[in-house]
């Protein structure tokens, strides 16, 4: 197995395997972030913001841009594609909502999203998946566009599940939608069974026409994981209390992971009270902490983290002065992939790499 802009894909692959395979404890896994030429560029020429909703060639040479630039850099990064323009707005556009764009300047991403779709629940009865929808023949054309750019040179990334409560929101809104908890379940239960029928169709879909990598599944998250993984989303849950989580939220999960080899979910800064709950997930191969406006580092509070989690993989971002300070005295927890954010150049990427590898031997 080859991957041109992976160019130590077999060592990278055996280490993530150990990662989240064998949960190793005696391990940590590294990505760093460089200043990016192609990103600078392709900045200087789309204005952020809304916009029409981009080519796939486009978006695909994007991608083939971006990632040889980053095959320089010697971490345990996986070189992939995200389809971002499907994230979010694909769900709603196949039950008759609008996809809105816009332009993610900081990533370079184009993300969709689109308004709430019914006026009332009276309207729900005529909403169901079809396969040949356009906005899914669109979606399958863009997987296609992809795969085809991407064919042995870097891979194609899962993408968000928007199933459970987050499809609801699609349908009605989120403050609608925690009213109906309470007012309206029965029909939050329908939708809920209408969101995983077209979750499940849109990432069977995703693959069958993806490849796997070396047996695995390409992650922007986690960056590749063994099997066909999904990447699911709690974020209503953020908002609520655990006793909803284990209302309306773990079966629905569980089920969906179920569906194929299990997968990852990731927490906000405002929904780490969930992680004692979303630890236990059935299917459950690693737990992504993100970072948030008005809440501490997830990197901060990851030795208490690490007590409540166990040998659970986890995935954490931390700034490259800090994360250069913790490796040179020793105190980086093992059964951690951490991103590492706004290294200087190349060169000090892959001294620090190299340092890590050394580190978890």
């Amino acid at each position: 197995m080859r991957l041109q802009y992976c160019p130590r894909l077999d060592e990278t692959i055996a280490r993530l395997k150990r990662l989240y395979d064998e949960r190793a404890q005696d391990l940590i896994c590294t990505s760093f972030q460089v200043p990016s030429a192609v990103m600078a560029e392709y900045n200087a020429q789309h204005a952020p913001g809304f916009c029409e909703y981009p080519t796939p060639a486009s978006r695909a040479q994007f991608w083939e841009a971006y990632l040889h630039e980053r095959a320089a850099i010697l971490d345990d990064s996986i070189p992939s594609a995200y389809v971002s323009e499907m994230d979010q707005g694909l769900y709603g556009a196949l039950v008759g909502g609008k996809p809105r764009f816009l332009y993610d300047a900081e990533r370079c991403w184009v993300s969709s999203m689109v308004a709430p779709i019914l006026r009332d629940w009276t309207e729900f009865g005529c909403l169901t998946f079809d396969a040949n929808h356009p906005w899914f023949q669109r979606y399958l054309h863009q997987l296609d566009v992809f795969n085809s750019v991407a064919r042995e040179k870097f891979g194609v990334s899962h993408f968000i599940l928007i199933d459970g409560l987050n499809f609801v929101f699609e349908l009605v809104g989120a403050t609608q939608t925690y009213l109906d908890l309470i007012d309206c379940p029965a029909h939050i239960e329908q939708a809920m069974a209408l969101g995983f029928e077209i979750n499940v169709n849109v990432h069977r879909a995703f693959f069958d026409r993806t490849p796997l990598l070396a047996g695995g599944t390409c992650s922007n998250f986690a960056q590749w994981l063994p099997g066909r993984i999904v990447s699911e989303s709690v974020d209503p849950f953020h908002l609520t209390s655990v006793k909803y989580f284990e209302r309306w939220g773990r079966a629905n999960v569980e089920k969906m992971l179920a569906q194929f080899d299990g997968g990852v979910i990731h927490l906000h800064g405002n929904g780490r009270h969930l992680v004692d709950a979303v630890r236990t997930v059935r299917g459950l191969k690693a737990l992504v902490l993100l970072d948030d406006a008005g809440y501490p580092l997830a990197f901060d509070l990851l030795p208490e983290i690490k007590s409540r989690t166990g040998d659970l993989p986890l995935v954490v971002k931390v700034d490259y002065p800090r994360f250069v300070e913790a490796l040179t005295h020793r105190q980086l927890l093992g059964g951690v992939f951490y991103k590492v954010q706004n290294a200087p150049d190349v060169a000090s990427a892959n001294r620090c790499a190299d340092q890590a590898r050394d580190y978890s031997s």
